[in-house]
Formats: structure tokens, sequence, C-alpha cells
């Protein structure tokens, strides 16, 4: 008589972690990967935004200026 056998084959759980600002990210990977029962971490490199990828996210986020005219603009820049 053969026994029917129950293979259970777990896949490791990951966990993603946001950071708002990535300064301290290599001493978290570090801290992360000292503790018990964490078998691997990795920090995927950081794409660098093109200039009109910057340009829009300065927009989104508020990062803008207005003048009412060149001349204006022309004062700010020459103090």
């Amino acid at each position: 008589m053969k026994m029917k056998t129950n293979t259970v084959s777990l896949a490791p759980t990951q966990m993603l972690i946001e950071l708002e600002n990535a300064s301290f990210a290599k001493d978290l990977k570090k801290a992360i990967g000292m503790m018990k029962g964490v078998t691997k971490v990795t920090l995927p490199k950081r794409t660098k935004l093109t200039p009109y990828e910057q340009s829009m996210r300065d927009l989104a986020e508020g990062r803008v200026y207005k003048y009412e005219s060149l001349d204006d603009l022309k004062k700010e820049i020459e103090g």
C-alpha cells in the first residue's frame, strides 16, 4: 500500500520598506541583516531622474516660483 505524502513548499516572506530619506538606507540594511531569521537583504540601485522628471516632481511638490514679468525674475536672480 502506497502512502500519500503532502509536500508543503513555503516561499520566503518578503517585506518592502519605503524610506522618505534614503540617507540611512545602508545602515538600516545592515541592521536588518543582523536580525535572526533574515536570510537576504537587498537594496536596489536608485535610478537618477532625468531633468524633465525632476522638474515634474518639483511641480507636483510645489517647488515652483511665479513672477509677474521677466524683469521681476531678473531682479530676483541679480539680488
